[in-house]
C-alpha cells in the first residue's frame, strides 16, 4: 500500500510478493538511491517509511491506473472458463464480436497463467450452483483495494439483466476469490442456478452483449 501511495505500481493489494511488487521496490530503491535488490531489506524499510504519508488516505496508483486505463491496453482475447453449460454459451455467442478462448477443463491458476501470459482483455469464470438463487456476479475485491473496472462490468450486467422480467435475479458483490486475484485484467466470476438450456440462452446472449460494450469502452 505505501508503494502504491507513493506513485510505484505493484499491482492488486493482495499480500502477495509477486513480480508486480518486486518490480516496484526495485524503482523505489533506485529513486532512494539505495540497492535496488528487490528484497524489503531494513534499509528499504526505513526508507518506504519515512517518505510515506501519515495524514490522510490518499488513493492507491493502482486503482487511479484501473480508473484511467494506463495500464498496458491488452490485446488478447476474451477467456471464458468454468466448467458450466453457460460457458460454452458464453464463448459462441461472444465470437460475433470477440476473439474469444474458451478453458473449459482448467483450473483457477492455468487459467490465471495463460490470461496473463496471452494479455486477455477480459477473464469471464463461470460455476453452476444449486444452492444459489439467480446470478451472483463477483469482481476483485479485498478489505484494502477492488477493482473498479470489475465492479463497472458486473454493475452494467446486473443492470441489464434487472430489465427483463425473464431473467433471473441478480446480486453484485465484491470478493477475493483465487481466479479474481491471480488475473492482471479485468475479470468477473459468475455464479448462476441450474436453469433450463432456454434461460442460459438468453442470460448468454444478455452477459455477451453487456461484456462486448464494457470492455470496448475501457480499452
Amino acid at each position: 500500500m505505501r508503494l502504491a501511495q507513493l506513485g510505484f505500481n505493484p499491482g492488486r493489494i493482495d499480500g502477495i510478493f509477486g513480480r508486480l511488487l518486486e518490480d516496484a521496490l526495485v524503482d523505489f530503491q533506485r529513486n532512494c538511491a539505495i540497492d535496488p535488490s528487490g528484497t524489503l531489506t531494513r534499509e528499504a524499510l526505513v526508507e518506504l517509511l519515512r517518505v510515506t504519508s501519515h495524514g490522510a488516505s490518499r488513493s492507491l496508483v493502482t486503482e487511479a491506473r484501473d480508473v484511467a486505463g494506463f495500464d498496458d491496453e491488452p490485446t488478447g482475447p476474451v477467456v471464458v472458463c468454468g466448467e458450466s453449460p453457460l460457458a460454452a454459451l458464453l464463448a459462441r455467442d461472444a465470437l460475433d464480436t470477440m476473439r474469444v478462448t474458451l478453458l473449459s477443463n482448467s483450473s483457477a491458476d492455468e487459467v490465471a497463467a495463460f490470461a496473463n501470459a496471452n494479455g486477455a482483455a477480459a477473464v469471464i469464470s463461470v460455476q453452476t450452483l444449486k444452492q444459489v438463487d439467480g446470478v451472483h456476479l463477483h469482481y476483485w475485491a479485498s478489505y484494502r483495494s477492488h477493482s473498479r473496472r470489475g465492479e463497472q462490468l458486473a454493475s452494467a450486467i446486473a443492470a441489464a439483466l434487472s430489465q427483463s422480467q425473464q431473467l433471473p435475479r441478480v446480486e453484485v458483490t465484491g470478493m477475493a476469490l483465487p481466479i479474481l486475484r491471480e488475473t492482471k485484467m479485468t475479470t468477473l466470476h459468475i455464479e448462476h442456478a441450474a436453469d433450463s438450456q432456454g434461460a442460459l440462452e438468453e442470460l448468454a446472449l444478455v452477459i455477451t452483449k453487456v461484456i462486448g460494450e464494457v470492455i470496448h469502452r475501457q480499452n
